[in-house]
């Protein structure tokens, strides 16, 4: 066998040693509230980005039959050769009127939009300062750019303002603020005002991935930037359509003019990408008319939401504290997340144990994720399964 090959064995066997092996279950069905899988059936599914219950839904997909009917299933192009429709361009509108924001360019996924941002409107005579619990994509997205690098503790404003400081000190042209509006493995909001005020203070601008945002949380599902109030004062944001917005695939940078028309000339995940998908384009068109024109979705998740969250804290369980859906209950060990995740599934659970390299050592947990498609007697279901469960693991 080659060195290569027996470097990644003997790493497969590190990785399956050390209790941190994934393994990936087989879904038999359309993802929904109940799925089943090829060796369960009937189970509650508690950890999808399927958050308003959309990924199955009936006028979404006749919308994207209709779609494929009308503009056909792919482009095989590139936009700026012959990959841009009248689609493209109405859903790319319409996002920037949902978000309230000037311009978007669409991208195959968001880690696409944040591999292509960075390095596009950053060079090495600026600064780029990150949250230290930004999505994957963030970070591999920075990791491509030459602008100066920064990170500050999660949430952590004097941090965020001393790493400014430095910046300035230090000459640098362009200062950016980038952060999750929603950290995804936690489910707590980022303090966008106190981030916008001293973007103010230190003439920086503010990037913000609201993947986990948008659809979810403001009282317009616009996201992140619409619950901190702070629209205006956002400059860019990234986001997918593959969560919350009909949960398929699909990315977008929204955000200021001049920095939409830069992107769309050197972004290369742009340039170098197939365009969307005109199915994806045409049942993004209708998932944004369905939550811009009726809030039973929204209200349905809060509601299950809060429901939720009181049912495990009565339990006993350690959740992180919040509104969003997202609801981690902490093991903090390995084994433990991936035990309780096991037994929850002999109960017809779905829920899936996350520790490293997802998280950081130490911080294992079981990420559960409300929808609006769960109904009270399922999360009953669940809470009482939960119960069971920690009795029996001695949790």
């Amino acid at each position: 066998m080659k060195t290569a090959y027996n470097h990644w064995a003997t790493l497969t066997q590190e990785i399956k040693d050390s209790g941190l092996w994934k393994t990936e279950r087989v879904i038999t069905t359309p993802q929904g509230a109940k799925i089943d899988t090829d060796k369960n059936s009937g189970l509650i599914n508690m950890c999808a980005n399927n958050y308003l219950g959309l990924s199955n839904n009936d006028e979404i997909k006749a919308a994207a039959k209709a779609g494929i009917d009308r503009w056909g299933y792919g482009l095989s192009s590139v936009r700026f050769i012959c990959g841009t429709q009248e689609l493209h361009k109405n859903l790319e509108a319409k996002l920037s009127e949902f978000l309230g924001t000037e311009d978007t360019i669409l991208y195959s996924s968001c880690y696409d939009a944040n591999g292509g941002l960075f390095e596009t409107i950053l060079t090495a005579d600026d600064a780029i300062i990150s949250d230290e619990l930004n999505h994957a994509s963030i970070i591999d997205g920075v990791r491509l750019c030459k602008a100066k690098r920064y990170k500050y503790k999660n949430n952590n404003m004097e941090e965020l303002e001393n790493c400014l400081k430095d910046a300035q000190e230090s000459g640098c042209r362009i200062k950016a603020i980038v952060t999750d509006g929603v950290f995804s493995m936690d489910g707590t909001i980022a303090n966008l005002v106190a981030v916008c005020d001293l973007a103010d203070k230190y003439d920086a601008i503010v990037i913000v991935d609201d993947s986990h945002g948008v659809g979810v949380i403001g009282d317009g599902l616009r996201g992140a930037h619409e619950h901190c109030g702070v629209i205006e004062r956002i400059d860019v944001l990234t986001g997918t359509l593959g969560k919350a917005l009909g949960g398929s695939s699909g990315g977008y940078t929204s955000g200021k003019k001049a920095i939409i028309d830069i992107l769309r000339q050197r972004s290369r995940t742009y340039l170098f990408s197939n365009s969307l998908s005109p199915i994806i384009a045409s049942a993004s068109l209708t998932v944004l008319d369905m939550i811009s024109n009726s809030n039973d979705l929204s209200t349905c998740l809060k509601e299950n939401t809060a429901y939720f969250r009181k049912g495990l804290k009565e339990i006993g369980y350690d959740i992180i504290d919040g509104t969003h859906p997202i609801v981690p209950i902490m093991t903090y060990d390995e084994i433990a997340s991936q035990k309780l995740a096991e037994k929850m599934l002999e109960k017809n659970v779905y829920v899936i144990g996350f520790f490293f390299p997802v998280v950081q050592r130490g911080k294992a947990r079981v990420r559960t994720q409300v929808s609006a498609a769960h109904t009270k007697e399922q999360l009953d279901y669940v809470l009482n399964a939960f119960k069971e469960a920690k009795q029996e693991l001695g949790i």
